[in-house]
């Protein structure tokens, strides 16, 4: 993996950890064009799992996580993220599917990063 693939991760990993509690145990990412799609694996906390027990707790843990993701790139690009693609970043496209644990994240540049 690269040395520019490992260092997007780990500002994705520290902002959701910093806003979860829990970072993803794993993410793959892949750089294509002017977009980085990265799946995150392990995601959700032992309160969300408990939560999410019943079919109105995983909406609920849905709604929340996908909610917060948006507001939080929409108010700010996390630190170090656009100086290390050299590309400011558009926009954001993020769902998870609570019962598999598994995130995907779609983040679009104003140019090619690759």
């Amino acid at each position: 993996m690269s040395r520019k693939v490992n260092e997007f991760n780990d500002i994705i990993r520290k902002l959701r950890k910093d806003l979860f509690g829990k970072g993803p145990e794993r993410i793959h990412t892949i750089f294509v064009e002017n977009m980085a799609i990265s799946t995150l694996y392990g995601n959700i906390t032992p309160t969300e799992k408990f939560i999410a027990s019943s079919s109105e707790g995983v909406a609920m843990v849905h709604a929340a996580r996908t909610k917060m993701i948006q507001e939080v790139y929409s108010k700010a690009t996390p630190e170090g993220m656009e100086e290390l693609m050299q590309a400011k970043l558009l926009h954001l496209f993020s769902d998870i599917k609570i019962e598999e644990d598994m995130a995907v994240s779609v983040f679009i540049f104003d140019r090619n990063i690759v």
